[in-house]
This record gives structure tokens, C-alpha cells and sequence, in this order.
């Protein structure tokens, strides 16, 4: 079937398999870089699962059902848009069945971090070039992470160095340490647990047993927690005050513990390795600092100032004005050597990939960084989408250890030639019953030639862009489809986040015009956000805008797809308007797992994991009439039976969310033929409101 029949017949609302997708996509969620590594090229947010992408792209132009052609190699003809690509799942899927992918993102992280998937590299090549910028930096820096062992007295490597914050007490002036607690390591991967005593300036190694925790010389109480929701103690004068006030200058740090490893002794070692810092090793930072001054003139450290927002406010209150201040002297040398040796690489891409790796693993390079008391590894600055500011900072390994610890550059080297390995020959893992299949899928790959306007269906291309959608020069009645994951409102503030990592890469990029802005932040995001002043009324203009330009390039029944889900009805107003805006009406809603119930910020709440998958066609397409409000229920009802038969059970916020779904899916088609696009923003988003509030009145009377 050719794809401009696949698209008149509607096929997607009629194939797609809720029960089998669900499946695919819970078991996806649980470990994502394990079934689709390609999300390793550098950190996003948010990622979709792949299997929903597939699945619904196979739903709309593959043969026979959905369960038998998803491990089938796909080789579809045509051109799909995705105009808010973020991580770039739509992107990847289409390209793996052979189509022509369009796809933009304001955020130049995000066309970055696609094109770097997409772009075709020479993998060998890679190889060689990051092993001869490793040997050249570990030449210069391997010295500063070095450190005596305890055990045998030999040299041995650094894994992690353990910082403490301070500050100045109010009444007598002399330094406190700000410890939220004394336990650095717990006694599950490690043979005792670890603390530091105070009193005596050294790590101390207890037994796990009773409750009882003093210090085996002095007997301080090592169950202490010296500072506490913004207060401390002076452990000279016994002053207590707060420190969690606006401050105008960056915390101060103390070296207070290493985490090493011996070559030598750690094959014989039971559990990790711990030691309190000597001078020795004070003295290596002391000396990073004074590298540092006599070549900061040299190095490529960005210098710009942290801008106001809603999540960079809490760095501005901790006294951080400009990025650099997020790492320490170390960081810092490290950091601009590395960068100055990347710039050097002779290959574009290999250059390109070198850079993307420094720019991702920045995440684990940075005094935001904190130490895992039961995993005992690093954290990612973003493990909890934010910035957070721990009072213990945990100074990572720059180059790393191979094979030992994670988070440092030659983990992150590996795990990009992973990723690019999967974009070149892709897989699908499946299961029957318990038996694992790991299945080849021959002749796919995400790996397609870049270009710089619209393809055509074949020969393939991929067109990426770091642009608002809404201004793309696309052809009209050009498109065979668009799938997207458009921004929830009041989502996580991305593009803040990810200028911690754009103030690096953009070194690497001068002269490329994606990288001439001094932040990702734009007046075109569509995230709510108090400090810039966006509300639903500007979601719902901006998301119109990029409606009614897609519909404008889409084949007469080529369908919009888009996943969504809130757990404010209001909030999909500008949905209903940005459908309607673009002459478009509402199909099907189709229930699909986005999220993982462990993550970080959804766990213990009751936020859906739960997406409603929007299908909309041109309205003058259509004869399908719409189910009255009444029907709601049932419909969720046969979305909740679905995700049973997949083996979840939906909780009240996922009921929630696909009322909520099917509510405004109902609003849309009973608005069509009434709707006015020439009307005012402030009276078309009143009236979708209105309707919502009517409709969902209906369902819970019904």
C-alpha cells in the first residue's frame, strides 16, 4: 500500500494496538538506553518510548498487524515532520523505516543533539581520534588525580573527590562546614559504613550494627547533622544561624574525603576504597589552581552570566552569577584542556561527536554534583530536572578510570559509540514470557544524509532545523504525516537546563548560526514560565501557529499525531484551539505509556505516566461524527482494560489524564463546524475553556 493510500484510508485509529504498544513501551521505560541507545548521543528530557513512535508510524503506513510487522525491517517512502523534536524519538523512528524526516526545534540543544543522531560518522575514525585526545590530557592532568593508597602506599587513582560546603559564622568568623549529615557511605555496597567525624577531621569506618554511631577515638555522635534546613552550628563558638539567605558570592568548598582505586590493592580489597584527603593531596589542588591562573588566557571557559529564570533563580540565591562558578579550579583546568585538544581534531564529525561528548558529560563534571550514599557513584546534575544545591559536592574523575566508576570522559566515549552504533544497525528487544529477543532489524538505520531544505521521499534526507516550526519553508500539501511530542505548559524549564551545557558547546561552535544566541532561551518556547511571563493564552497562540503551518504542509488525509498529557483540564484549551486554528479535527484518542512511574518526579504523586495520543485529520476530510460527551466513560474505561491487558493498572491521576484526553478530543469535534479562527485569541480560548468545563460537567454527571 502506498503511503498516500495508507493515509486516506485512516488507517492508525483502526491498527493501532493499545494492549501490545503498552507492553512494549512499560517494559521500554524501565531501562530506555537499553532499548534504544541511540537516546545516549547527550541528555534530554521527557524522551517519548520509540516503541510508541513505531508503533503508531507502522499503524499509519505498514501491512498487516501492528504485533507481526513491528520486528519487520519497514521501507516507507514519504516525508514525516516532527516540529518540536526535542530528543528526537520521531526523528529516529521515521528514519529507521526509510522515510524523509523534517524536523525543528527552537532549542539549538536539541538540533544539536538530533543532528549528531542522524548525521552519518565514520565510527573507526571516531575511535582512534578520542583515544589520542585522551593520551594527550592524561599526559597533563593525570598527576591531579592521583593519590597515595592507604593500603600499600602506592600511587592510585582517583574516582571521586568529596567536597563540603562553608561559609563564615556571623558572630565569631571562623569557618563552618555545612554538613547536612555525617554518613558519606552506607554499608550495602561497601563492607562498613563511611562517615566523617568533625572533631577529628577524618573518615571513619563503622560497623553496621545497632544504632549507636560515635567515633571510635573521640566519641563524637556521628548521627550529628550539623546543618539543617538552612541552619548551622559553629562548632567553635556553638553559635547556631542561618545560611540559607540570598548570598552574594558562591559558597566556599573544603576537601574532606577521596574514593580511589588501587590497581594493586583493590583485586584483594573487599568493597570500595576510602580515604581522608592528605596534604598531598590539598597540595594537587592548590596546584590546579595555579595552572589554572597562569593558563586561564588560553582556555576556551565560558564566561557568561547565569540569566534569570524559574530554575536558575535558585542558583542566583546561592550567589552564582556566572556558569563558570558551577566547577572548581580542577574542573576548570581540566575542562578547558580537554576542550582546547577537542578543538584540534582534524575531522568535522569526529570533532563534532568529541564535542557532544564534552557537552553531555559536563553533567557529571560540575560542583552540583552529589554523591550516592547507597550506590556509592555519582549523580547527574539533572537527575532531578533542575538545579539542585547540595550541600556535599562530588568532584568526579575528568578523564575517568576504563572500566571503573561512570560519569567520567572515556564512559561517555563509549557510550556514544554505542548509541552510533545502534543509529547504524538498529534492534528491537521483545519478549516472550520471560525469554528475552534481541532482533537485528536488517536494512534500517537512523544514519541519513543531511540537507538543508525540504526532501522529497526518496532518495531519503533528513532536514533538521533550529528554528520556530511555524517559519519552516515547507511545501504545501508536501507532508505524509507529522508526529510529534509538543511541550506539556508547564512542563520542566528545558532550555534553562540545558544552557549549562549549551555555554560549552557553543565554544566548539563559533560561526555556526544555531550557536549564535547566548542562551537556548527564546520568546518562541512554549513552556509556561512566571519569570518570562508566558500563560495559556501565549501556549495556545504559539502551539496555533505551529498547528495551522504543519496542516498547511500536510497531504489532504495525512494525519496530525501528537501526544499529551495534564492533570489540569485547562490546560488543554490551547490544544482544542491549536486543532481547530488549523482546520483540523480529532479522530481518535489512543492511550500510550510516556513516562515511568519510578522516575524522580513522578513517583509518590499523582501525575499520570499515561499519554493521550491525539489523531487528527484535515476537518473537510472527515465524516466521522464525533462521541457525544456521554460516552467519555466508556471510552476510558476500554483505555483502562487495555493498559490491564498489558499488565498496568492505572492509577486515578492516569484515569485523570485520559478523561481529560478523550474530553477535549469530544470538545474538538463538537466545536468544528462553529469555529472561527479569525476570532480574537482571548475569545477562541474562552470559548475551547468554556466547552471543556461543559463537557467534563457532562461526564461526571452521566
Amino acid at each position: 500500500m502506498s503511503v498516500s493510500d495508507a493515509t486516506a484510508a485512516g488507517r492508525l485509529e483502526a491498527r493501532f494496538d493499545a494492549a501490545f504498544v503498552a507492553r512494549l513501551a512499560l517494559r521500554e521505560k524501565q531501562i530506555q538506553q537499553n532499548y534504544r541507545p541511540i537516546i545516549s548521543i547527550h541528555k534530554w528530557f521527557a524522551r517519548r518510548p520509540g516503541s510508541v513512535f513505531r508503533s503508531l508510524l507502522i499503524s499509519e503506513f505498514g501491512e498487516g498487524e501492528l504485533s507481526e510487522e513491528y520486528t519487520r525491517p519497514q521501507d516507507v517512502p514519504g516525508v514525516i515532520a516532527d516540529p518540536f523534536m526535542g530528543g528526537g524519538t520521531t526523528v529516529f523512528e521515521a528514519a529507521r523505516m526509510g522515510l524523509s524526516v523534517v524536523g525543528s526545534d527552537v532549542n539549538p540543544m536539541a538540533y544539536w543533539t538530533v543532528r549528531q543522531a542522524v548525521a552519518p560518522i565514520d565510527l573507526e575514525r571516531f575511535s582512534v581520534e578520542a583515544k589520542r585526545v585522551v593520551s594527550d590530557i592524561h599526559d597533563q592532568v593525570s598527576e591531579l588525580y592521583e593519590t597515595q593508597c592507604a593500603g600499600c602506599a602506592g600511587v592510585a587513582e582517583v574516582k571521586y573527590f568529596h567536597h563540603v560546603k562553608t561559609c563564615g559564622c556571623p558572630q565569631c568568623g571562623r569557618e563552618v562546614e555545612l554538613f547536612p549529615g555525617l554518613r558519606l557511605a552506607e554499608a550495602v555496597r561497601h563492607t562498613h559504613e563511611v562517615y566523617h567525624c568533625p572533631n577529628c577531621n577524618v573518615l571513619r569506618e563503622i560497623e553496621n550494627s545497632g544504632e549507636s554511631r560515635t567515633c571510635p577515638e573521640c566519641d563524637y555522635d556521628l548521627k550529628t547533622r550539623p546543618a539543617t534546613r538552612g541552619t548551622a552550628t559553629c562548632g567553635n563558638c556553638d553559635h547556631r544561624f542561618k545560611f540559607s539567605v540570598q548570598l552574594e558570592s558562591p559558597p566556599r568548598h573544603r576537601l574532606f574525603g577521596i574514593e580511589y582505586h588501587c590497581a594493586a590493592c583493590y583485586p584483594t580489597t573487599k568493597g570500595r576504597q576510602f580515604k581522608t584527603p592528605d596534604s598531598a593531596d590539598h597540595d594537587r589542588l592548590e596546584r590546579a589552581s595555579s595552572l589554572l591562573r597562569e593558563m586561564r588566557e588560553t582556555l576556551l571557559i565560558p564566561e557568561g552570566e547565569i540569566p534569570d529564570g524559574d530554575e536558575t533563580g535558585r542558583l542566583h540565591r546561592w550567589g552564582y552569577s556566572r556558569w563558570r562558578e558551577l566547577f572548581n579550579d580542577r574542573q576548570l583546568l581540566g575542562l578547558g584542556l580537554l576542550m582546547n585538544r577537542i578543538e584540534k581534531v582534524e575531522s568535522d564529525e569526529s570533532r563534532y561527536a568529541l564535542a557532544t561528548v564534552f557537552s553531555d558529560f559536563l553533567r557529571y563534571q560540575n560542583l552540583l554534583c552529589r554523591y550516592d550514599t547507597y550506590a556509592l557513584k555519582c549523580q547527574d546534575i539533572f537527575s532531578v530536572h533542575g538545579f539542585p544545591v547540595g550541600l556535599i559536592a562530588c568532584e568526579n574523575n575528568i578523564l575517568g578510570i576504563p572500566g571503573v566508576g561512570s560519569g567520567a570522559f572515556v564512559h561517555f566515549v563509549e557510550k556514544y559509540k554505542k548509541a552510533k552504533q545502534y543509529a547504524q544497525h538498529p534492534h528491537e528487544t521483545v519478549y516472550n514470557g520471560k525469554k528475552k529477543s534481541v532482533i537485528p532489524m536488517e536494512g534500517e538505520s537512523i544514519e541519513a544524509p543531511l540537507v538543508d531544505r525540504e526532501p522529497q521521499g526518496r532518495p531519503q534526507a533528513a532536514w533538521l532545523a533550529s528554528n520556530p516550526s511555524q517559519d519552516l519553508a515547507l511545501r504545501a500539501e508536501s507532508l505524509d504525516g507529522v508526529f510529534t511530542d509538543p511541550p506539556y505548559f508547564a512542563n520542566v524549564q528545558y532550555a534553562e537546563l540545558m544552557d549549562f551545557c549549551y555555554v560549552w558547546l557553543r565554544k566548539f561552535m563559533r560561526g555556526r548560526s544555531q550557536f549564535e544566541p547566548s542562551s537556548t532561551c527564546t520568546d518562541h518556547d512554549l513552556t509556561g514560565n512566571v519569570t518570562k511571563k508566558r500563560g495559556l493564552q501565549e501556549f495556545a497562540s504559539g502551539l496555533s501557529s505551529v498547528f495551522q503551518r504543519m496542516s498547511f504542509a500536510l497531504k489532504p488525509a495525512a494525519p496530525l499525531v501528537f501526544t499529551y498529557h495534564h492533570n489540569d483540564s485547562e490546560a488543554y484549551a490551547p490544544l482544542v484551539v491549536a486543532i481547530l486554528d488549523a482546520g483540523l479535527t480529532c479522530t481518535s484518542v489512543l492511550p500510550a505509556p510516556g513516562e515511568m512511574s519510578a522516575s524522580l518526579h513522578i513517583a509518590g504523586t499523582k501525575s499520570s505516566i499515561l499519554d493521550s495520543v491525539f489523531v487528527c485529520r484535515k476537518a473537510d476530510h472527515q465524516t466521522h461524527a464525533g462521541e457525544p460527551f456521554a460516552d467519555v466513560a466508556r471510552l476510558v474505561e476500554e483505555d483502562v482494560v487495555s493498559m490491564q491487558r498489558a499488565g498496568y493498572q492505572p492509577t486515578g491521576g492516569d484515569r485523570d489524564c485520559l478523561t481529560a484526553g478523550h474530553i477535549a478530543g469530544s470538545v474538538v469535534r463538537d466545536l468544528v463546524h462553529e469555529w472561527n479562527a479569525d476570532q480574537i485569541m482571548e475569545d477562541r480560548f474562552e470559548l475551547a475553556k468554556d466547552r471543556l468545563v461543559k463537557a467534563r460537567t457532562v461526564v461526571e454527571s452521566a
